[in-house]
């Protein structure tokens, strides 16, 4: 090292000398510019530490501490903007789990206030189709909604026209025409209204606790059924979760007896939601994922075909007598409206919430109907749950939550509890080192020397 500084500071004595003749300028430069480019020394001080023996040497040592301490440096100048996008990331994180709490509340509060004021209008009022089609037919209101909220908040506005252009292509790319119309609307409408009918009819039969619970069914009905015509991903715990959903269905329908009104409405629910599940895959095939836009159109155009060709079936069933009421003013207007709008409600936050948050979010707001509904029957109707309907609500719900496990949800586990070890490792290593300096502190001050085990 005393050799190496000796030459370090004859080196300064050269660089700073000024020579009196040109050809001692030139051997100067010569001498510091040398560059071996066999040996890969690129500076004279590289030169320096490989004829010396420097430990650690390797070429191009000195040139990388150079580049180390200018990105050090670099990045020292610069912490606030690390700090900035932190905080922003933060930021965003905390707004979307604020508003994911708020689309819960609302999800669950619009799907228990629709489930509840359907019971309160069968007291007088038992006409489940026609109550099915009013509904549906305020899904015209969907887009207009949609469009409204774009003219409030985009930053580049469009005009109603080529928004609907843009959102038609849902359909293709000629997007939407009287064959498409057909073609793919009746399908889905006639799924719509269909699962809505029957979830009404089994709101006749059994409580709305009972109906929501079966309802949570269909997300097991999905997963089967994806799997089984859209080929996807196989998941264990999944399988689990619809086994779980169908020993649900079974318990739920034994509760009662096999027998009676319990069992009608336990299998009208299950094909309530059996429907609704072959709606989802079927849009997945066909039409695939859909933004908001897109959704909000296409569901505006189930409105106008279930206003158009199925109208002619309340009429039917009013001249049939199974659907009959004296007149238009004995209507229990408001309740329908507040049906209908509430499903409207519920249809535009399952959609918004996708946008706002996590979709988690959404499918957690949809189970914790179940026990929103619970808490209004046993307050207000005063119904008494029987032990085995409470654990048929259970392991539907259980199953439901299990649906809900991302595909890599066993990597994350693995990598949670990996990341669990290494910091009891560090922690366990930060205590030994601690209580080793302890003892040596302490047996200093005694006077003696003692090496700890650990």
């Amino acid at each position: 090292m005393r050799r190496l500084s000796d030459i370090s500071l004859h080196l300064n004595q050269l660089k700073y000398l000024s020579p009196s003749s040109s050809e001692d300028q030139q051997c100067s430069r010569s001498f510091m510019d040398v560059k071996a480019a066999s040996n890969g020394v690129s500076t004279i001080e590289d030169r320096i530490l490989r004829i010396t023996g420097y430990y650690g040497y390797y070429p191009g040592y000195s040139s990388h501490q150079r580049e180390d301490a200018s990105e050090n440096r670099t990045e020292n100048l610069n912490p606030d903007n690390n700090v900035k996008t932190r905080c922003q990331s933060c930021t965003s994180a905390f707004f979307k789990i604020f508003w994911g709490f708020l689309v819960i509340l609302s999800v669950s509060s619009s799907w228990v206030g629709t489930t509840q004021i359907v019971k309160v209008t069968y007291k007088n009022f038992h006409c489940p189709f026609f109550m099915t089609w009013f509904s549906t037919n305020w899904n015209i209101m969907f887009f207009p909604v949609y469009y409204s909220g774009h003219l409030a908040s985009a930053p580049e506005k469009q005009t109603l026209i080529k928004k609907m252009r843009e959102c038609s292509r849902i359909f293709g790319e000629e997007g939407l025409t009287l064959r498409l119309f057909l073609k793919r609307t009746a399908p889905f409408s006639i799924l719509w209204t269909l699962t809505n009918y029957l979830y009404l009819l089994a709101l006749k039969k059994l409580t709305a606790t009972d109906v929501s619970a079966l309802f949570c069914c269909n997300k097991a009905f999905v997963f089967l059924l994806s799997w089984i015509v859209l080929k996807d991903r196989f998941m264990g715990v999944r399988i689990v979760a619809a086994i779980m959903a169908i020993t649900g269905i079974v318990m739920m329908a034994y509760a009662d007896g096999f027998h009676g009104d319990s069992i009608i409405g336990v299998a009208l629910a299950v094909g309530s939601a059996s429907t609704s599940a072959l709606y989802k895959v079927l849009f997945k095939m066909f039409l695939g994922s859909a933004n908001f836009g897109e959704a909000a159109y296409f569901i505006s155009t189930l409105g106008f075909f279930n206003l158009i060709f199925i109208s002619s079936a309340p009429v039917i069933l009013y001249f049939t007598k199974v659907e009959y009421w004296s007149s238009f003013s004995a209507l229990p207007w408001g309740y329908l409206c507040g049906i209908a709008g509430l499903w409207l409600a519920f249809n535009i936050l399952v959609n918004v919430g996708v946008v706002l948050t996590y979709p988690l979010l959404i499918s957690i707001g949809t189970v914790l109907s179940v026990p929103g509904n619970a808490a209004v029957d046993l307050v207000k109707h005063e119904v008494i749950f029987s032990m085995v309907r409470l654990t048929a609500t259970s392991i539907i719900c259980i199953g439901f939550l299990l649906m809900l496990l991302p595909e890599e949800w066993d990597e994350i586990t693995l990598r949670f509890i990996n990341r669990l070890k290494e910091k009891k490792n560090e922690e366990q290593a930060e205590d030994t080192t601690e209580s080793s300096v302890h003892t040596r502190s302490r047996s200093r001050a005694n006077g003696t020397v003692s090496i700890p085990l650990a």
